[in-house]
């Protein structure tokens, strides 16, 4: 019998557990920290063996195959060891992938992808279609392989994943964006991050399709020199081509293999040119699983957004609160702060990852009038941003800061919890951070 060791026993941990158990594995959980209860619970259940709190090596060098969270950096000494030892190392996404059939829809970049994936596994669901969404997202892919049989898949897939690939394919590749992010995992070279993120179609063969941001210039350069073997679909707000979706006279104009289809786009449910394009990445994959225009067009306007993701969540003597903890990059602050079209009082701050603030110099001298923020540490914020705003606040509770953006703002102003950093120092995560924001509003 093989040896399936699984490295972390979270969400994927746990369901590449169930799976492998299914296939006939002898499977054996290792995590360096605590395994939640409800996983416990799910090893236990289907009779799985599990460590916490450090790792054994004699019972994880014998493996046949090892699935490592994506948490767990390559250079970790165990990996490293196991790489020595010529045992393959995978992640989730490349172990479920063998065990199904069915057409797998990915979707990676640095923004935008959970809400893509949201949208496209949206229309496909109201179109009657058998899918599920998995990934970076809800429930582990594996677990879904083990537990449904669905004839499609839409997965976010972060490039922590897809690291851990070798022959794993999507049919349908979708690379929303490339801005810098999480640098510290590609030893600070941006082009270790860009090869990381078009691993998503080094398998593809020219019966399947890329699509991608045809304005991103990180993207189109990388494809002049690093040649792609699927059928290109780009998506552009300022281009037409022959090929892939556009937009002229308020309509989105797609452009497939099969044909033209031509959509209003002045009606959709999200806002900002951001959702635009993560609007036609997801319609453009909508029509190549052929999907009718109306169902298209209705699932497009009453999709409800990801949580986190610029939530308007309440107004309060006319200043609109908005929950954008998501936002954990520059680049999705970015796309938040370009689409306030009031004076916007900023929550920003938290475990910075090598950020460069001075792109979002002049959206905040146009629209931002204060900046609190809320982090231990908010030395970089302050010396690019202290002198260009009247108000600049320091806050280390959720509460404080909620309560400081309630005094300063005023009738027809946007207050916008829009972190640019990672969540670590003060929460749990981003949906935490989210989660006492909400709460905070409502204690007001």
């Amino acid at each position: 019998m093989e040896r399936l060791v699984i490295l972390g026993g979270g969400e994927s941990g746990a369901g590449t557990a169930i799976l492998g158990k299914q296939k006939g594995y002898e499977v054996f959980v290792s995590d360096n920290g605590k395994i939640k209860e409800t996983h416990k619970d799910v090893l236990t259940h289907f009779g799985i063996d599990w460590e916490e709190g450090g790792h054994s090596e004699e019972k994880i060098l014998n493996a046949n195959l090892v699935m490592k969270s994506p948490g767990i950096p390559d250079k970790v000494p165990l990996v490293q060891k196991l790489l020595a030892m010529n045992i393959p190392v995978l992640s989730e996404i490349e172990f479920a992938a063998r065990y199904t059939k069915a057409t797998i829809i990915g979707i990676t970049g640095s923004n935008g992808k959970t809400t893509t994936t949201m949208l496209v596994h949206h229309i496909m669901k109201e179109a009657g279609y058998s899918v599920g969404m998995a990934g970076n997202i809800g429930d582990s892919f594996a677990k879904m392989v083990a537990e449904s049989s669905f004839e499609y898949y839409v997965l976010e897939i972060s490039s922590f994943q897809l690291d851990g690939i070798n022959k794993f394919k999507p049919h349908i590749g979708i690379l929303t964006n490339i801005t810098p992010d999480h640098l510290d995992r590609y030893e600070y070279d941006f082009e270790k991050y860009i090869a990381s993120k078009f691993r998503i179609t080094m398998n593809q063969t020219a019966e399947d399709y890329f699509i991608y941001d045809e304005d991103d210039e990180v993207i189109t350069r990388h494809l002049e020199t690093h040649p792609i073997k699927a059928r290109k679909l780009p998506f552009s707000l300022e281009n037409d081509g022959k090929q892939g979706t556009f937009i002229k006279d308020k309509q989105f104009i797609i452009k497939t293999d099969q044909g033209i289809m031509e959509m209003r786009s002045d009606s959709l449910a999200l806002e900002g040119n951001h959702n635009l394009k993560n609007t036609m990445a997801a319609i453009t994959a909508a029509k190549l699983v052929g999907i009718r225009k109306e169902v298209i067009r209705e699932s497009i306007q009453n999709f409800q957004g990801a949580a986190h993701r610029l939530e308007k969540v309440l107004k309060i003597h006319h200043v609109q609160y908005i929950n954008d903890s998501k936002a954990t990059n520059v680049n999705a602050t970015y796309y938040a702060l370009d689409s306030m079209s009031t004076p916007t009082v900023w929550i920003v701050g938290g475990v910075d990852k090598g950020n460069d603030y001075k792109v979002l110099m002049p959206l905040v001298r146009e629209k931002v009038k204060a900046i609190i923020c809320l982090g231990m540490d908010n030395t970089e914020l302050k010396h690019v941003f202290g002198s260009v705003v009247d108000i600049f606040v320091e806050t280390y509770a959720m509460s404080e800061a909620v309560k400081v953006a309630y005094k300063i703002a005023e009738r027809g102003d946007t207050v916008l919890l829009s972190p640019a950093c990672a969540s670590f120092d003060l929460f749990k995560n981003y949906e935490d951070r989210g989660n006492q924001f909400k709460e905070a509003i409502k204690n007001l």
